[in-house]
């Protein structure tokens, strides 16, 4: 049918894609973790670093807390701020793979996928002193590529359970209480300590005190996303 409606090459192509992007997304919920009940702790999570000026600011404010968290890297940008990396390793946090350049799987064929995950996790095992054990797709977007990329790779794919600011801005105080009232055991807290949203990481740096203190209050621990695996 589809093939008749498009013509058969324009019709064959959208069936390609179906089966390489649209159907794995689909069953990424049973492919990805996004947490699990390991006890009464909470993973916080950053995408889209390192940045210059704002991934120091979050190390800062975790580190007056004593908390640990995990940072999903993109490869280019951890090659620009090599320095970082190793801040963020040194300081005990977890570094993890959010891909060589930040692209959507969508738009990558496996040779492209391949070099994505391939070469974030061969940087970042560099610059951190041991490749990173887990991978988030940029955008949450996934492909069939990508699973056996993953595999080859060692790596396991990482989603979230509570995203207080996606593509929309969210206010500091609302992305508060956006935590607290999903918080649960297990949560991933899916944070960008890096412009993807405009103005993400000012805001992102605003609400992280707040809502540190408020998971503490509500009886929360802080885990490592591999802390969590290992526990889950």
């Amino acid at each position: 049918m589809i093939a008749r409606a498009l013509g058969w090459g324009a019709g064959v192509g959208v069936a390609a894609w179906i089966g390489y992007a649209w159907l794995p997304h689909l069953v990424t919920p049973l492919c990805a973790w996004r947490g699990g009940r390991a006890g009464r702790r909470v993973a916080l999570t950053f995408d889209d670093g390192p940045d210059p000026a704002w991934t120091e600011r979050v190390l800062d404010i975790l580190g007056a807390r004593g908390v640990r968290a995990t940072f999903f890297l993109v490869g280019e940008r951890a090659a620009r701020e090599p320095a970082t990396v190793r801040a963020i390793a040194g300081a005990g946090h977890e570094v993890a793979s959010h891909g060589w350049s930040h692209t959507s799987l969508w738009l990558c064929g496996p040779r492209r996928t391949e070099s994505e995950i391939a070469r974030a996790k061969h940087l970042l095992g560099y610059l951190a002193g041991a490749p990173p054990a887990l991978f988030r797709p940029p955008w949450g977007m996934v492909n069939a590529a990508m699973f056996g990329a993953l595999r080859r790779h060692r790596q396991r794919c990482v989603f979230w359970s509570i995203q207080p600011e996606g593509l929309r801005p969210a206010p500091a105080e609302a992305q508060v209480a956006h935590v607290l009232r999903r918080a649960h055991p297990g949560a991933i807290v899916d944070l960008h300590d890096a412009e993807g949203t405009p103005g993400a990481p000012a805001r992102l740096c605003a609400a992280l005190p707040a809502m540190i203190d408020g998971l503490a209050a509500a009886g929360y621990g802080f885990a490592t996303v591999g802390e969590l695996l290992a526990a889950s």
